[in-house]
């Protein structure tokens, strides 16, 4: 098949032929056409009319605005996401309409989104992590964007990504947990479950709320994570005292069918951050979320001794190398390996090299 420059099928065997082409301002395009025959025809019109110097006003995006990407953005998640993912994305981009919602979509480059990037993480004193993530909402906004045929490059893709400091561990101390645990018993009483059960159990959010009661074994005390869209594969938890209380509990208030985590309202539990992350500013808590509840399950089974392959496994990590940031906080571990380099060549301990056996032909 002939191949021609700036002629491209985006899915192999789709049939759907797409052109690319660079305008006089030296900006890059993509149109979604159809048929191959179409897109050769459409691409030589653009290059005459890029010689005549016509520019087309179907392609400015001067009439399209920043908020009409939000919501296609917004649709493609409740399409092809969980109904958390959604609403996770669903604030970020009622934060970003805010600001950016009245803004033409073909004034905004890719400078700009750095500038605010930049300004929110020093007012609102963000982590690398959470620029990340804010960053990656501005790419899928414009990814779909693209994939949508409305725009023709992505500006936010890029952006390079920060640094994370992945061997920085922030967990609870006992005491921390406990100021929690009396603001909740207080303030949310209905919820302290939850929380508990994240700290014992090392689950994810994502992986909690979608939690039912078919998943739970009371008698053989055991969990069971089913596999999401991101992971490898689901796992079993097995149930300490704690999170067992704190199961039947919850199984007293909305058991025996359907989800474990409810809301107030009675409804599937989506979200944590309208009374979690309150009770944590009561408490005095500096710098936790969430996700660090994580953080203090895995840092906790380390401190007890806990090998790192099971913390791997408990955790759902896909590789044990995820686990490692953990390694350091088992010190009774690492003292006695470097205590076994002190005592080498004496007390018995072999100072030569062992004999290698030769294999005879």
């Amino acid at each position: 098949m002939e191949k021609i420059l700036g002629v491209y099928e985006r899915d192999k065997g789709s049939n759907v032929w797409w052109i690319r082409w660079t305008d006089s301002d030296h900006k890059k395009h993509r149109e979604k056409v159809g048929r191959k025959s179409d897109a050769k025809t459409l691409l030589d019109k653009r290059k005459t009319e890029k010689l005549q110097g016509i520019k087309l006003p179907e392609l400015s995006g001067k009439s399209l605005l920043f908020s009409d990407l939000l919501d296609d953005a917004l649709e493609h998640s409740k399409a092809e996401n969980g109904e958390r993912s959604t609403h996770e994305l669903k604030l970020k981009i009622e934060r970003l309409r805010a600001d950016w919602g009245d803004r033409k979509v073909h004034d905004i480059a890719k400078q700009q989104i750095q500038r605010w990037l930049t300004t929110e993480k020093e007012s609102r004193d963000w982590t690398d992590a959470t620029t990340n993530r804010w960053q990656a909402c501005f790419s899928l906004v414009f990814r779909v964007a693209v994939d949508n045929g409305k725009i023709a490059a992505n500006p936010a893709s890029r952006i390079r990504r920060k640094t994370e400091d992945n061997l920085s561990v922030r967990f609870l101390t006992l005491d921390e947990e406990q100021a929690i645990t009396k603001v909740l018993a207080t303030r949310h009483p209905s919820y302290l479950p939850a929380f508990l059960i994240s700290l014992h159990t090392g689950m994810r959010a994502s992986e909690q709320w979608r939690l039912h009661w078919s998943d739970i074994n009371f008698d053989g005390r055991i969990l069971t994570v089913r596999k999401l869209a991101n992971t490898k594969s689901g796992r079993h938890i097995s149930l300490n005292h704690v999170a067992l209380t704190a199961l039947k509990t919850l199984y007293e208030m909305s058991g025996p069918s359907g989800p474990v985590f409810l809301n107030s309202k009675k409804t599937p539990m989506i979200a944590h951050r309208e009374w979690f992350d309150p009770a944590v500013a009561e408490a005095k808590i500096a710098n936790y979320t969430w996700h660090k509840n994580r953080h203090t399950f895995a840092s906790r089974l380390a401190m007890a001794g806990v090998d790192i392959r099971t913390i791997a496994q408990l955790m759902g990590h896909s590789t044990i190398q995820m686990s490692m940031r953990y390694a350091h906080l088992s010190p009774d571990h690492n003292q006695s390996a470097v205590d076994r380099l002190a005592n080498f060549g004496s007390n018995g301990t072999p100072n030569r090299t062992p004999n290698r056996r030769v294999l005879k032909a």
